[in-house]
């Protein structure tokens, strides 16, 4: 759990360091056997989204950590990574009103201090 934490630190700092829009980290641990973590963040055009989940990917990279696989990239309204012990959503901000995700998520735990994980 401890890794995963610090991934969820990095990843979200990957993603602010792009101008992501509302990052939040639920905490779906013990709600669900997926991942420990969701990340969902938003960006303002696909330009946008596809660089935040490039730095996010360059980031976890260099501290080892591998994404074991993305989706959506190309089309990027929606792009989804999993880093098993984590998963990162991207989303064009219609996208992310539309799926709502945290609505689906509620049972986790919202994270409001991601630094003091």
């Amino acid at each position: 759990m401890e890794q995963s934490k610090k991934m969820v630190r990095l990843a979200a700092e990957a993603l602010q360091d792009k101008k992501g829009e509302d990052v939040k980290v639920i905490d779906i641990h013990e709600v669900s056997v997926l991942a420990d973590y969701f990340i969902i963040a938003s960006g303002m055009n696909p330009n946008q989204v596809q660089a935040m989940a490039d730095n996010v990917e360059e980031i976890l990279g260099k501290a080892g950590y591998e994404c074991k696989q993305i989706e959506g990239y190309d089309s990027a309204n929606w792009i989804l990574m999993d880093y098993k012990d984590i998963i990162v959503h991207i989303f064009c901000r219609e996208d992310r009103l539309f799926y709502d995700l945290e609505r689906i998520w509620r049972d986790g735990k919202t994270i409001v201090d991601i630094e003091n994980l």
